[in-house]
């Protein structure tokens, strides 16, 4: 878990907020929520933050003109998140102080890979709760980077897509935990993807394959028929 804890979260819609604060709150994050630009304000000079969501369209005051009035005050890392995705509309988001910028539709784990990697570039000596940089996730012969979406079975790379590399984290991450295909779809492709849950199973397929180039006996993608997903220690029974 690192250190920096504090986040303002800044963004309209409630339903969305609701599952970023769920998953801020996962990874240790104490959370503020904000649905609109004075609000945002108000909490920012109510508060010390760590790292600042900020949405550009928000009522009452648009995402750049807060960003604007925050770096009068404060360098607190901001990562600022729009539906357009023009390059001017980015580029003006970095060049008035905003640290990232992700463009709509995102998924949940997508921002916290980006909040992670921002207080990361920030604060080089972030660390987990045994003071161990946060480097590698390492289960039996398998082991991911985050940083490098590197991935390994036994020391041997399996190249995977950044797609594939996210389905594999968050079932690894969060086993036994059953995904349904609903799950996963939004919460790595995003609520405004306009594909279906086959998707996920195509996924699932390639992801399996390239994992199985190299022995792993002892863990498995498992399928929970008619519901989903699930990263699992294998047994005898299975």
């Amino acid at each position: 878990m690192v250190s920096i804890t504090k986040m303002l979260i800044a963004y309209d819609k409630r339903q969305i907020v609701s599952v970023l604060e769920a998953y801020a709150k996962n990874e240790g994050f104490s959370v503020t929520k904000a649905y609109d630009g004075m609000s945002a304000l108000a909490a920012f000079e109510a508060d010390i933050f760590d790292i600042i969501l900020l949405d550009v369209m928000m009522p009452g005051m648009d995402g750049f003109s807060l960003c604007r009035k925050i770096r009068e005050k404060s360098q607190v890392p901001i990562i600022m998140v729009t539906a357009r995705g023009e390059d001017f509309e980015r580029i003006m988001g970095l060049d008035i102080g905003a640290d990232d910028y992700i463009v709509k539709p995102f998924s949940p784990g997508e921002v916290m890979a980006r909040v992670r990697a921002v207080l990361r570039r920030l604060d080089p000596h972030m660390t987990n709760e045994n003071d161990a940089p946060v480097k590698t996730m390492t289960y039996d012969n398998l082991t991911l980077n985050p940083d490098s979406y590197q991935t390994s079975i036994s020391e041997q790379e399996i190249i995977l897509t950044k797609k594939e590399f996210e389905i594999l984290w968050t079932l690894l991450t969060n086993s036994p935990k059953v995904f349904t295909r609903d799950n996963l779809l939004n919460s790595l492709w995003g609520f405004d993807y306009e594909g279906d849950s086959r998707t996920v199973d195509s996924h699932i397929k390639r992801l399996r394959a390239k994992l199985d180039q190299v022995s792993h006996p002892n863990w498995e993608i498992k399928t929970i028929w008619g519901v989903g997903y699930k990263f699992e220690e294998k047994t005898d029974d299975n």
